[in-house]
């Protein structure tokens, strides 16, 4: 049986900053709430099964339009959250996310290495998808969780590169089942 999981990258937030709100409760922008207005509408049509999202305030923001329009709860699962680089905000991350992509199985002192992440989307939307009744899921996270599901579910031409073009609202349709797995994104 064929399972569609409509995996979206959150919408615009407020930056990282050291002394700013914490990695959890960073809320959209204006611009991020416009977004998430349009990716209700964007997905308007769906008869979604069930919303799910990473814990973190941008993520779950993301997705409450939709929710209120489908008159359905948003369910928070850990396992969606973003990586941790354990990389501290800094004008240069790009320069230490590119060592981690070029080292996947590397990691810095109490963080993940990218191979985690990995393993941890493909086990996460597993267990989505066993729950599904033929019916999609959304499900909210972030952009490194999204581009290391891609990579773990097999789907070719994704890199740091890719991760870096990806826009802050994407949706990514997921087909999970039968012999094949694939994806099309990134929608709005």
């Amino acid at each position: 049986m064929r399972s569609s999981i409509f995996l979206v990258r959150r919408a615009r937030s407020v930056p990282p900053t050291l002394n700013g709100p914490n990695e959890y409760q960073r809320p959209l922008t204006e611009t991020g709430r416009a977004q998430a207005n349009q990716l209700a509408d964007f997905l308007a049509d769906l008869d979604p099964s069930a919303i799910v999202s990473s814990p973190d305030l941008r993520a779950v923001q993301t997705l409450e339009p939709a929710a209120r329009q489908w008159n359905l709860p948003i369910h928070t699962d850990p396992r969606l959250r973003e990586w941790n680089s354990g990389i501290e905000p800094t004008p240069d991350y790009v320069r230490h996310y590119a060592q981690s992509w070029a080292h996947p199985q590397w990691a810095r002192p109490g963080a993940e290495s990218l191979c985690e992440p990995t393993e941890r989307a493909v086990h996460t939307l597993t267990d989505i998808v066993a729950g599904l009744q033929r019916r999609p899921a959304i499900v909210g996270s972030h952009g490194t969780f999204i581009a290391r599901a891609l990579i773990g579910l097999g789907c070719s031409g994704v890199s740091w590169a890719f991760q870096q073009a990806m826009p802050m609202l994407a949706i990514y349709r997921i087909e999970i089942g039968g012999p094949t797995v694939y994806a099309v994104g990134p929608g709005l």
